[in-house]
């Protein structure tokens, strides 16, 4: 037996004899529905409030009238930041929710209403900024900002039910 390294061709003549094995399928993980529903909102909901991010950017570089000539007013410009900001974290909580649903024990019930007011949370708080700086009224933010209390209080009682529910391995038995 020579004790000779293989050519390349020899190399190749084996790896083409060897069956491939299939990588393995990340399409067959036992994702919940909850899990595929936050992982989706939350990476759909990040490419928009990015893409607000960038179009107030747009309008900043570009100098539009309608984003800059404020005047003394900057409140829609403040509101339509803090829609892009507000919006661009909630949507990284879902992504975060959606990652840590399968290692923490909670029940179906808390895991259900949770999911639905961490989603309206995310849909709220924005879209009251967002609709608040749209018209404004001099300095005051418009009538969409009723919105914002509405989707604080939703994103407290989400985060109330997960602290809450979420049991040590202890206590899980």
């Amino acid at each position: 037996m020579s004790k000779q390294k293989p050519t390349r061709r020899e190399r190749s003549e084996l790896q083409t004899q060897v069956p491939q094995t299939k990588p393995a399928s990340t399409n067959n993980l036992d994702l919940s529905h909850e899990e595929r529903r936050h992982l989706k909102f939350g990476w759909w909901s990040l490419f928009v409030f990015v893409c607000l991010g960038i179009m107030l950017e747009t309008f900043l570089a570009f100098r539009i009238g309608w984003y800059m000539n404020s005047g003394d007013n900057e409140t829609h410009r403040l509101m339509l930041r803090l829609g892009h900001a507000h919006g661009t974290f909630l949507s990284l909580v879902n992504i975060a929710f959606a990652a840590t649903l399968s290692r923490i024990n909670l029940i179906e019930n808390i895991r259900r209403l949770s999911s639905r007011c961490l989603i309206a949370a995310t849909l709220l708080v924005p879209g009251g900024f967002i609709l608040g700086g749209v018209v404004t009224h001099g300095s005051e933010p418009g009538l969409g900002i009723v919105l914002l209390p509405i989707g604080a209080l939703f994103l407290l009682y989400a985060l109330f039910l997960l602290a809450n529910g979420i049991k040590s391995k202890s206590t899980a038995r």
